[in-house]
């Protein structure tokens, strides 16, 4: 049967139209959501673990908050100090604890900010776990909000807030005390910097497994700043 013009144009135009909506629909590309990689976490190794074991319960360190260069490593450390001597390098922010044959362990730090450095020769008198701290009476009078924690008032109780942290290692030089520690810290983000009353502190992890090494009476040097040595304290 032979189709008449207006059927066979109709036809035409319907057929057109398929083609142009196949069209589309084969050549449109699927929309999807950008995938937004989390951050990777660096891997906790196994010296910066949670110690659950502790009195107070300490966590594993968060690593991505510590710089790789300020973990704990045992390096090649030629130096004239005799062997169990403690080295700061407070321009550098590094602790070293000297061992045998030209090594040392080394350990990232924080140390005091200017107006509240110290720098000298003394010795490590003695060392407390889990300490009370006392803030000096002078630190008391620049931040009246610590007076309940004064040498008077007995001082703030140990605990993972308290500012001495897990272990504290007590500078003297000869038989006088000389206000500053080595001590823990939970703040991460504080290591490399200068931010502390002038004393040293190290990771919670890192100042038990010094303290656990150094025996008291050891050596112990504190390299100045160059340029803040004119904001030293003079403690004579």
């Amino acid at each position: 049967m032979q189709q008449t013009p207006l059927i066979a144009r109709r036809a035409f135009l319907l057929g057109a139209s398929a083609l142009t909506l196949a069209g589309c629909v084969s050549t449109r590309q699927p929309t999807t959501a950008a995938v937004v990689p989390e951050p990777v976490r660096p891997v906790t190794p196994l010296m910066y673990a949670a110690i659950p074991d502790e009195q107070f319960p300490i966590p594993e360190v968060d690593v991505s908050q510590v710089n790789e260069r300020w973990w704990r490593t045992e390096i090649d450390y030629p130096t004239d100090e005799k062997v169990g001597t403690v080295i700061v390098d407070t321009p550098n922010r590094y602790l070293y604890h000297v061992r045998p044959n030209g090594r040392a362990v080394r350990y990232g730090v924080g140390v005091g900010r200017d107006g509240f450095l110290w720098a000298g020769r003394g010795h490590i008198a003695y060392k407390r776990k889990w300490p009370r701290w006392n803030p000096p009476d002078e630190m008391v009078a620049r931040q009246p909000e610590l007076e309940p924690y004064s040498i008077a008032n007995g001082g703030m109780p140990p605990g993972l807030n308290n500012p001495l942290g897990s272990r504290a290692l007590y500078i003297h030089e000869g038989n006088r005390d000389t206000l500053y520690r080595i001590h823990g810290t939970p703040e991460f983000h504080s290591i490399g910097k200068a931010v502390s009353s002038g004393c040293i502190r190290l990771l919670n992890q890192d100042v038990i497994h010094l303290a656990d090494n150094v025996r008291d009476g050891s050596k112990i040097v504190v390299i100045p700043d160059p340029a803040k040595a004119d904001l030293l304290i003079d403690r004579k």
